[in-house]
């Protein structure tokens, strides 16, 4: 049903790319979130959190690189743990602190001096313009519903972006105590579309803001687009809410290899919440960007 339509949008849909590092290991860990490209001048949107996460990581990194000029001036003697200690309380690291993130664009120009940034004040909904690129990455360009009325209880739509993220290109340089983007490796997760139906609508004092699916964003999609069969973009994905089904085992016992083991089991339902197809083209509207719509 959704075959052409997920080619289509995929052809202007690209990850972000992020690797985190926390206090008390080595280990890296990655994510991936979702945008989508409204027209050929560069011009994409994604989530309000998206790009919150893509500014809080500059202060991030500039702490841990203040913390280590610090730390690698102290003094190896016995003193040593003490002073480390207190540069961790000063800093506030603890073991699950996040101390670094990285991220990469991929695959959307092909170099820029930058990107500039419009947050709705509201909604979870951000436009992001990548500055300064020679060369686009991406092909097409997203075409929004014209008229909303057409968006009911029933329809079944589609939502694509890159949760699971199997990208390797990136390594723990010891000797310089920082992760880093490799050339090798992996460089990009598979898209990942999943159905669902239109159950409910998001609103804000009478007026629509949102659009509920009967199936989960999954993490990694946020910023994506929220399409039809033909492609036509009714939203954009931005979080997953969670309803209790009281559906609730508690110690019940059931046969396991031939064993009866006791279980319990607290059922929810995971519904996607997209934002409103209209929320987003007055937002482009009110910034001056030039979008597109179903003929």
């Amino acid at each position: 049903m959704f075959e052409n339509s997920i080619e289509a949008v995929a052809n202007f849909t690209r990850p972000i790319n992020s690797i985190i590092r926390t206090y008390g290991g080595k280990q890296i860990i990655p994510g991936s979130a979702t945008l989508f490209f409204v027209n050929n001048d560069g011009y994409a949107i994604t989530c309000k959190h998206v790009v919150d996460m893509l500014s809080s990581s500059d202060k991030i990194n500039n702490s841990f690189i203040a913390f280590k000029k610090e730390r690698d001036s102290l003094r190896r003697d016995g003193k040593y743990k003490m002073g480390l200690k207190g540069l961790e309380m000063k800093y506030k690291y603890a073991e699950d602190s996040i101390i670094q993130i990285k991220n990469t664009f991929v695959d959307c120009v092909d170099t820029m001096s930058g990107y500039t940034c419009h947050i709705h004040p509201t909604h979870d909904l951000a436009i992001i313009k990548f500055n300064d690129f020679n060369k686009l990455h991406y092909t097409g360009h997203a075409t929004f519903l014209k008229d909303a009325t057409q968006i009911r209880q029933g329809n079944f739509l589609c939502r694509l972006g890159f949760p699971f993220p199997e990208f390797t290109n990136f390594t723990f340089n010891e000797t310089a105590d920082d992760i880093e983007w490799t050339t090798t490796g992996i460089q990009i997760s598979p898209r990942f579309p999943i159905e669902g139906m239109v159950t409910r609508f998001l609103a804000d004092a009478g007026k629509l803001t949102g659009i509920e699916m009967s199936t989960p964003g999954l993490r990694g999609q946020s910023g994506g687009p929220l399409f039809n069969n033909a492609g036509t973009v009714y939203g954009m994905q931005f979080s997953t809410k969670h309803l209790h089904l009281g559906f609730d085992l508690i110690d019940k016992e059931i046969l396991i290899d031939n064993k009866l083991k006791k279980i319990s089991d607290y059922s929810f339902i995971h519904l996607g919440q997209c934002i409103h197809v209209d929320i987003i083209k007055a937002f482009l509207a009110e910034h001056h960007v030039a979008f597109y719509e179903q003929v």
